[in-house]
């Protein structure tokens, strides 16, 4: 390891000479000040790796050496030491941004502390963080050697997430790799395992996940039920389990988490298809049937969901639900904007509906824009721009002004997403839909080790087109190219995010129930 070089600006310094000689014995360089101005020369001359700084100093006091230091070297950490205990001198210092704050007299073993915090933390979370997962390894790997439950599923899903939002943090990127190499197999193994078990789930609801139609009559009706104050029913579109993760520290700034749960996305994991099951109670086929004018096909050019707020209210109707409730739907910023000064009137329903596009908007703006792909180039920063995004949204403004008076907020989603790696060649006729992870169509050609195919949709709860309409759903990190051109549009379209097909990403997804604190 590098020498670590030190600043101690103290006026009482000649004192220090055993604590100095303690931390030079240990290895570090040490270099002193007795006075604020000769510790901003010094800063300025050289680099230093940490700062001890004397509050008490005559001249300029340590406050007043401190706000110099950062403008010069914003990023060195400085620990302030002091006699001075007063409330007002830590917060003053706490708000100029130290790294730490030691009360006079101090021994050698505080500063070696302070040092290994502030220093060495990275390094030994990150040791601590590859030995926990090293554990963990083992066990998720016999777990996905047995034949898990839906239940057991969502155990390792939960496990790899957690990791993976450890490890990311972690200096250590070879475990990283094999957390990696570790979901590409839970990935292969999850969709041996959906492709088993998914039409016995919906041949009997009781056997299997919540799926897509029951979140409503499962998970918001019955808050809404039990309790006297409005809820607050909110869709962020494309929201994948470790997105939530990432947004829900700010989340809980506002709200209790009363349960945090997940559910299943029905195939194919996509808009038309999951969101208008959750709004409707129904599966695709009978949304179909019951409501012909309401179904538009892949190969029409209409909006797909452009009836979700009819089909929510058919459902309270059928379910005896008298709700007084609203439906927003927010599509840009402008409607972010109109939907955040509208939550005062929102206050006046039992049920409020908030659909916000911008994440579905995010995966398919990664795929056609150049800058989207530079900024979100892997998990780690599709997640960090999720959080950036929410951070500042209209949508984050909004739940700022729910949580000022009583509300139940669910926040959930219709489907996730998968970062696709392996192409797959399928061939179909001009009226097959473009999505990446899922087909439909006739006379479809395609590698079946690859996929799940439905050949009676019937069986899947989804439309017919015709008599010999067949489904297709990619397993795994796979996505579909046609051969013409394959090579060109398999490296245009690796490393997107694309949903439809059959992932843990796409199909485990967050359904949260939360209480504001006011």
């Amino acid at each position: 390891m590098d020498q670590i070089n030190i600043l101690w600006a103290d006026d009482e310094i000649d004192l220090l000479k055993p604590h100095i000689m303690f931390l030079e014995s240990k290895g570090y360089s040490v270099t002193t000040a007795n006075n604020g101005r000769d510790a901003i020369d010094l800063v300025g001359q050289r680099d230093f790796d940490i700062i001890f700084l004397d509050e008490n100093m005559p001249g300029l006091s340590g406050l007043e050496t401190l706000v110099r230091i950062k403008n010069l070297k914003s990023h060195v950490p400085v620990v302030m030491i002091t006699k001075n205990e007063e409330e007002a001198i830590m917060e003053e210092a706490i708000g100029g941004k130290i790294a730490d704050y030691l009360i006079k007299p101090v021994n050698p073993n505080q500063i070696l502390l302070s040092l290994k915090k502030n220093l060495d933390e990275k390094r030994l979370v990150s040791e601590k963080t590859s030995q926990g997962y090293q554990q963990e390894f083992r066990q998720i790997g016999m777990a996905l050697s047995d034949k898990l439950s839906w239940a057991e599923w969502v155990e390792v899903y939960r496990k790899l997430v957690y990791w993976e939002l450890e490890l990311e943090k972690s200096i250590d990127s070879g475990m990283y790799d094999i957390l990696t190499a570790q979901k590409s197999e839970a990935n292969a193994l999850f969709s041996k395992f959906v492709e088993n078990n998914y039409l016995g789930w919906l041949k009997d609801p009781s056997s299997g996940p919540l799926l897509s139609p029951g979140l409503m009559r499962k998970k918001a009706f019955p808050v809404a039920d039990e309790n006297p104050e409005p809820v607050f029913f909110v869709l962020i579109d494309n929201l994948r389990f470790d997105q939530w993760k990432v947004i829900q520290p700010l989340v809980q700034e506002l709200f209790k988490v009363v349960e945090e749960d997940v559910y299943c996305s029905i195939l194919p994991t996509a808009t038309q298809y999951a969101r208008n099951a959750i709004f409707s109670g129904m599966m695709p086929a009978e949304i179909q049937k019951r409501f012909p004018d309401k179904w538009i096909g892949d190969d029409e050019e209409e909006g797909k969901n452009n009836f979700e707020e009819d089909f929510l209210n058919e459902q309270l109707q059928r379910l005896h639900k008298a709700y007084k409730f609203s439906y927003t739907k927010v599509t840009n910023l402008d409607g972010g904007k109109a939907m955040v000064d509208s939550v005062p009137n929102m206050f006046g329903n039992k049920f409020n509906v908030i659909v916000y596009n911008f994440v579905d908007m995010l995966s398919h703006a990664r795929t056609d824009m150049q800058v989207i792909k530079e900024l979100a180039e892997d998990e780690r920063a599709y997640r960090s721009i999720t959080r950036s995004w929410f951070e500042h949204s209209p949508l984050y403004e909004a739940l700022k002004r729910i949580a000022e008076r009583p509300a139940r907020v669910i926040i959930t989603t219709d489907h996730g997403t998968i970062r696709v790696k392996e192409p797959s060649k399928v061939i179909g006729d001009r009226n097959t839909n473009t999505n990446l992870r899922y087909k439909q169509g006739r006379n479809l050609t395609y590698e079946k080790r690859d996929v799940l195919e439905i050949k009676n949709p019937a069986d899947a709860g989804l439309p017919r087109v015709n008599v010999s309409t067949t489904y297709v759903f990619a397993k795994g990190d796979r996505f579909f190219a046609y051969p013409n051109n394959f090579n060109y549009y398999a490296n245009f379209y690796r490393d997107t995010f694309q949903h439809g097909g059959i992932s843990p990403e796409e199909m485990i997804i967050p359904v949260i129930t939360l209480q504001s604190k006011a």
